[in-house]
């Protein structure tokens, strides 16, 4: 394979191909070509005006307002493609720092498209490809099995990644890549639910073996709005964007536990502390970093950013090309003039850079073609951010190449830090880019949606600091060499020493861990090596306790946050110290003090914070306090999948949550996670309960009947959930409703109805159930597979960049005809083998009509009459249920179970306007072996 600053050659040679593609597209015509750069399609927009040269000339659309700022100024003259530069030559564009360069490590076409990169314990590197984003303006094709991840190493130690290739590939624009131990990945796709574990189990550099991690993880939509980088924390916790929870590997399972909203959309990062930073995305700044995001929502209103930090000062590009017109524009350069897309964040925690930089934020924003050098500064608790080069009108890394787009950074095993760089002509989602847009008719000028397929890793090096070329081999050492890394100078080899080390569970280095977490010359050791005996179950409380009085701040505070894991087990002697920590000297001891106790519902600790906040006028100490005491309410961002309730269903909930909060908070928190007493909980966490998640009668027969023995083999201190049957239905109802649609469950509401259903078939239950008995009465979801056989007479895409499968009703994805209701329509499904159907549930997505300011009534989507029908063969057919279809959700039950090799539902009414729409479909049964 050549080395990537070889491609020269070949890449113009690309280009010119490329623009004799591009320039043969004359009026009228249309071409489709499989030989780009990349081998992917790509077709030609509709017809095109071009001047005497073959570029496009291009005309406002009919609906502009050319008062407004958004079009005014335009230029809508003529203008020559932009094209791809070989790497030389983009070098070349670079605006470094001085004493900074800057070399590429990996490029197309060994890698297309890279989104984000992370390194193993061998110091390989996995590259996130998303092949499939924004090959057209209008994202056409997004959700096509054609991403992947990659893996590449350095085996000559030259600082070039020569070796590698495909590591799992066909995925559907995936949203993460984790390293997870020995040829072992994380990963998810778009549209879906579950994060599976890919492991190489032969050695041959392709994953062989698929395995079940974890679900309740995903949602739907636009792929910039779902949640990404599934991140270790120094905590052992793993974290995303967007995603209110946490969920944790543990030898016994998976855990998960609720969280403060991140706000985030690409990119987390910790710092030597090992706080969480989130990156937002279409703000253009960091979103969440003020507190550990698990403590909890805490608002800070004003002072997070320096005056004038929304201001980009990347180098001239000239095209203009900004999702928010030309208001958006510096003039006369054509830059962007306040920050709109933001990406890839890293706090610097290497060696071989300069030390000033050690423990700055850094980050990219793609529309401005930059990298950022964001300095930090703690205000009474506070802290403020601001652009390093602000003063000067600078950045840190500008680019006078349109096609730079850092979407990552990342520190990494040399030293260094790396910036992946997706080199592409879009970067903006098609939902902005649609036709009339101002950005569609700044790509069409320029063919930017021609430029697809590329991508290049870059190292950013300093003429004083040559790159370490120790080589990573962590696999292959023991777990007594593995703590050692745990002093090492750059955090990345301390952070991948600890998660290998928790991955092991090796007991045998106790020893030299506690000796390490207490004598160590540095923190930073002391805070790995205490999270590594938390993380393998060997932290003891005198050690953390004594480290709770350390004359060091940073140590106190680390050792307050490792001892939340022996408070939540049972010790409580933890309280007095949280309450004594409050009224610490430094502020940010006292405002952890503080959140943790909160968290962790101490009890009697209002009057501590009041006199903390009397003792501390630090601006810190009072918003803590403050919110504490009197709670502010605090949405979530990009809500997963939440649906819009009527009145009648938000008001069932509201008083569901104060039913809760009244009773059922004391057993299962405040929080949901269930109260900790003694050595375990009181009762079970409803946080992604997946028995909650299911089947509506499961909630319902506990409330109204109770439960006893152990759940999922796990014995709590309640001993018996006590059965709540002498209220009424309604009351029952709301309580269920507010555990099903929170606490991460997002399920389907329960109504008085379903309550007196299950009432009357129940009444012969005078005991608590055992749960294994109150299991086996409550249908089971039948989980979709892929040998399943879905068909319909009519199929058609219902988000941009899906498939249009008649089986996307199974998943976020979502089913629709297309085309207005008519008596001819039929959804059928084929099992594998035979199935006890009981019933199923399905939603209906409204249609939205008008813009946002004359908001029309929105079109109803559900079947209008609908009779579904079972077979054994596929060609005698019975009724099972006919009627009329309910606005979303719908939930069918049948008088009775059938068994059946196939179901079919049949549309027997009409609408002239409304198509049929489906999408997470669920059928639930009895006996199926689920």
């Amino acid at each position: 394979m050549n080395k990537p600053l070889s491609f020269s050659t070949s890449l113009l040679a690309i280009c010119s191909a490329s623009l004799m593609l591009w320039q043969c597209q004359k009026p009228g015509s249309s071409t489709s070509s499989a030989d780009n750069a990349t081998g992917q399609i790509i077709s030609a927009s509709e017809e095109v005006v071009t001047n005497e040269k073959g570029y496009p000339v291009i005309a406002l659309p009919e609906t502009a307002d050319t008062t407004m700022d958004y079009w005014k100024g335009i230029d809508l003259d003529p203008k020559p493609p932009v094209l791809p530069l070989s790497v030389a030559e983009q070098k070349d564009q670079f605006i470094l720092m001085d004493g900074y360069d800057i070399e590429a490590i990996l490029t197309e076409p060994q890698i297309q498209q890279p989104g984000a990169i992370a390194f193993d314990g061998n110091g390989r590197m996995y590259v996130l490809e998303l092949r499939s984003y924004m090959l057209t303006a209008d994202s056409d094709n997004e959700l096509e099995p054609i991403s992947g991840i990659s893996r590449w190493e350095d085996k000559d130690n030259d600082g070039v990644y020569e070796s590698g290739g495909m590591f799992v590939n066909n995925l559907v624009f995936p949203r993460f890549v984790l390293p997870f131990g020995p040829d072992c990945i994380l990963t998810m796709e778009s549209n879906q639910d579950v994060v599976y574990k890919y492991t190489d189990t032969d050695g041959d550099g392709h994953a062989d073996k698929k395995e079940f991690f974890c679900d309740n993880y995903g949602r739907s939509g636009n792929v910039e709005h779902q949640q990404a980088f599934m991140y270790w924390g120094m905590d052992n916790w793993l974290y995303s964007t967007v995603n209110p929870f946490r969920v944790r590997w543990t030898p016994d399972g998976v855990k998960r536990e609720a969280t403060g909203s991140n706000h985030g959309q690409w990119g987390v990062t910790h710092d030597d502390d090992g706080k969480l930073w989130f990156q937002g995305g279409a703000s253009g700044v960091p979103s969440y970093w003020q507190f550990p995001i698990h403590l909890g929502d805490y608002v800070v209103k004003e002072g997070q950013f320096e005056e004038g930090f929304r201001v980009p000062w990347g180098a001239p590009v000239k095209i203009a090309d900004m999702q928010g017109g030309m208001r958006a524009v510096r003039q006369p350069d054509g830059s962007l003039n306040e920050v709109t897309g933001a990406a890839g964040n890293d706090i610097f925690r290497g060696h071989r850079l300069p030390q000033e930089l050690y423990g700055e934020y850094f980050y990219g924003e793609p529309v401005a073609r930059i990298v950022r050098r964001i300095s930090k500064e703690n205000n009474g608790g506070i802290t403020q951010l601001k652009n390093y080069y602000q003063n000067e009108k600078a950045e840190f890394i500008r680019s006078t190449d349109p096609l730079f787009r850092p979407v990552d950074m990342t520190t990494a095993p040399d030293g260094s830090m790396y910036i992946t760089d997706m080199y592409h002509g879009i970067i903006q989602e098609g939902e902005w880019a649609g036709k009339g847009s101002y950005l569609r008719v700044k790509i069409e000028q320029y063919q930017l949606d021609k430029v697809v397929g590329l991508g290049r890793i870059w190292r950013l090096s300093h003429k004083d600091f040559p790159r370490d070329q120790t080589q990573p081999r962590m696999f292959e050492e023991t777990s007594a060499q593995l703590v050692k890394h745990l002093e090492h100078p750059n955090g990345w080899w301390r952070d991948k020493a600890q998660q290998l080390l928790v991955l092991r569970q090796d007991k045998s280095v106790v020893p030299q861990l506690e000796a390490m977490a207490r004598n160590s010359s540095k923190p930073e050791p002391r805070f790995h090596a205490l999270w590594v005996l938390e993380g393998i179950g060997a932290l003891d409380a005198k050690l953390v306790k004594d480290l709770m009085a350390d004359p060091n701040y940073r140590v106190r505070n680390m050792a307050m946050w490792v001892s939340e894991s022996l408070y939540k087990a049972g010790d409580k002697s933890f309280d007095e110290y949280y309450k004594k920590l409050m009224l610490d000297k430094n502020t940010d001891v006292a405002i952890r003090a503080m959140q943790t106790a909160k968290v962790l519902q101490v009890p009697d600790i209002e009057e501590n914070i009041k006199i903390a906040m009397q003792k501390n006028a630090a601006a810190g100490v009072q918003l803590v306090g403050q919110q504490i005491l009197e709670p502010p309410v605090v949405h979530s961002f990009f809500g997963r999948n939440n649906p819009n309730y009527s009145d009648e269903e938000k008001a069932r909930i509201e008083e569901g949550q104060k039913i809760y909060t009244e009773l059922c908070s004391q057993c299962h928190g405040l929080d949901g996670r269930g109260t900790p007493v003694g050595s375990g909980l009181m009762a079970p966490s409803f946080v992604g309960n997946k028995n909650l998640r299911s089947h509506p009668d499961y909630v319902v027969k506990t409330i109204l009947r109770g439960v006893t023995g152990e759940i999922e083999g796990q014995s709590y201190e309640g001993v018996v959930m006590v059965g709540m049957g002498q209220n009424s239905d309604e009351w029952v109802s709301q309580v269920a409703s507010f555990i099903r649609a929170g606490f991460e469950n997002e399920a389907s509401l329960v109504t008085a109805e379903d309550v007196k259903r299950v009432r009357e078939a129940t009444e012969k239950q005078t005991t608590p159930y055992q749960y294994k008995s109150l299991k086996a009465s409550v249908p089971a979801e039948i989980t979709y597979g892929e040998d399943w056989v879905v068909t319909a007479s009519h199929s058609d895409l219902i988000r941009k960049g899906g498939t249009g499968k008649p089986s996307g009703a199974f998943t976020f994805e979502g089913w629709t005809t297309g085309v207005p209701q008519t008596q001819d329509m039929f959804f059928q499904v084929e099992f594998p083998q035979t199935k006890s159907i009981s019933e199923l549930e399905f939603k209906s997505r409204n249609i939205r009509q008008g813009s946002w300011r004359d908001r029309l009534p929105p079109i109803k989507t559900h079947p209008r009459m609908l009779t579904i029908e079972y077979s054994m063969n596929g060609k005698k057919w019975e009724t099972v249920w006919e009627g009329e279809g309910a606005d979303s959700p719908n939930v069918i039950r049948f008088d009775s179970p059938v068994n059946a090799r196939y179901i079919r539902f049949r549309q027997t009414g009409s609408d002239e306007k409304a198509p049929w729409i489906m999408e997470g479909m669920k059928f639930f049964g009895f006996g199926n072996g689920v």
